[in-house]
């Protein structure tokens, strides 16, 4: 996931040099969402993995 936010985010920035101003707001508009939705995911397997651990042990 964040590998694809890196991606949208270097389009991003190559099309506001070449001065593609909607199709740069648009990609920036998506990495972030992806950034946002990878850190959510990270942060909830990190609770579940925590959980899990301690139901085991």
């Amino acid at each position: 996931m964040f590998k694809w936010a890196l991606i949208f985010a270097v389009v991003a920035l190559v099309a506001a040099v070449l001065g593609f101003g909607g199709v740069a707001g648009a990609a920036a508009g998506i990495a972030k969402i992806l950034f946002f939705v990878g850190l959510a995911l990270v942060v909830l397997f990190l609770i579940l993995g925590s959980a899990a651990a301690r139901k085991i042990t």
